[in-house]
């Protein structure tokens, strides 16, 4: 099934970024074996991420502190190719990082950047439970057109839009589900004028939003937009990392 499988965290600062997001999330940085520059974020021992450094290459190239979602798919090359069938870019060729995972990197033709990712290992590949604190449980794309957003991501991996809530000024909020699946993971908005460039966010899990915002404060990060409480009763926040990284809380409670 074609859904965001994984997150990766580019970051300036891998030992500042690991004590953040552990304050906050409650994740937890580990090395990574064979003695790779990364760090797999674990929640209840499970890994659901990663974090990388930025070179100065890429610094240097434009590319600023952000995290990065991977959709898992059975053959990266092949939906490489079909993606920029579909008007989107690949910018980094399919690799492989032996017996771990084949991945590209790419965006959609508004230009919202996303990873494809198929793992090699032998092992079944494990998630951390929805429910756990720390997780990532919500998909949200602001693209410069929201219609058309979603009409590609459901050619290309069959996502299906389920509601949508219509949010005056602000436009459609379209939820959508991966394939044959009920449940929304997901948003679908067009952007903001203000927005520079369409992007993907990622809402992590946590036990109350306000404790959570002062945990992000006292911590060196700002609380960029919320707390609100959204359909559904959940409330959310989108904020900025200490390195500059944008992110965002979702708990069910205030």
């Amino acid at each position: 099934m074609s859904e965001f499988m994984w997150y990766d965290l580019m970051t300036t600062d891998m030992d500042a970024a690991a004590a953040f997001y552990h304050a906050v999330t409650g994740v937890t940085a580990l090395p990574a074996e064979g003695g790779m520059a990364y760090r797999v974020l674990t929640v209840e021992k499970i890994g659901m991420g990663g974090m990388m450094p930025l070179s100065p290459e890429m610094q240097a190239a434009g590319m600023r502190p952000c995290w990065m979602g991977y959709v898992g798919v059975a053959d990266v090359d092949a939906e490489a190719a079909r993606l920029q069938q579909e008007g989107g870019t690949l910018h980094r060729p399919p690799e492989t990082v032996p017996g771990i995972v084949r991945f590209a990197v790419v965006s959609d033709p508004q230009d919202a950047g996303f990873m494809l990712l198929k793992g090699l290992s032998q092992e079944p590949f494990q998630r951390p439970p929805k429910t756990a604190l720390g997780t990532v449980t919500w998909h949200e794309l602001h693209a410069a057109d929201g219609d058309n957003a979603l009409a590609f991501y459901t050619k290309m991996f069959g996502w299906h839009q389920v509601m949508e809530h219509d949010m005056g000024p602000m436009g459609v909020y379209r939820l959508f589900a991966a394939a044959g699946d009920p449940e929304p993971v997901g948003g679908i908005m067009t952007k903001l004028a203000s927005v520079p460039m369409p992007f993907w966010l990622f809402y992590t899990l946590v036990e109350a939003i306000d404790a959570a915002c002062d945990r992000v404060k006292a911590h060196g990060g700002q609380v960029a937009n919320g707390p609100h409480e959204v359909p559904g009763g959940n409330w959310v926040a989108q904020c900025v990392d200490p390195q500059g990284a944008l992110f965002a809380l979702v708990a069910p409670k205030r």
